[in-house]
């Protein structure tokens, strides 16, 4: 695993403590173990091999429509709050925050709802969830 790959595997991680991602791993006796990372883990896992660790994740393709209905709506909110300003000169000041916080309220979303939006599945970073694995599918 390149030291890319960890990062970007500690990185997706670490934002999805709060949701408490499903985890496969691999110990050195071979033995897999499979459980919820909790946020006290992680420390453990920065200290030895964050290589050792797999989330199970969601992929895209497997959103249903009402969560794509969910996801955008959740997204186009914070754009929306740009209309209900009537001053143009200051809706353009407050475009870049509504955009940030638009894409923040989306990704936090994503996390929460486990989907695999850094194609860590495809990189061999991760392990397809399986149906029903996360109580929010």
């Amino acid at each position: 695993m390149t030291q890319e790959d960890k990062n970007l595997l500690l990185k997706d991680i670490c934002a999805r403590l709060p949701y408490e991602v499903c985890v496969h791993i691999r110990y050195n006796t071979g033995e897999p173990c499979y459980g919820k990372l909790m946020p006290m883990d992680i420390q453990w896992f920065i200290d030895s091999k964050v290589e050792i660790i797999k989330p199970y994740l969601r992929p895209m393709s497997s959103m249903t429509d009402e969560e794509r209905e969910e996801w955008a709506d959740l997204f186009n909110l914070e754009l929306d709050k740009l209309n209900e300003i009537d001053d143009e000169n200051k809706a353009e000041e407050l475009a870049p925050y509504y955009f940030g916080k638009s894409h923040q309220v989306s990704i936090d979303w994503l996390n929460a709802h486990h989907f695999d939006y850094r194609g860590l599945i495809e990189k061999g970073l991760a392990l397809e969830a399986t149906k029903g694995m996360y109580k929010n599918e």
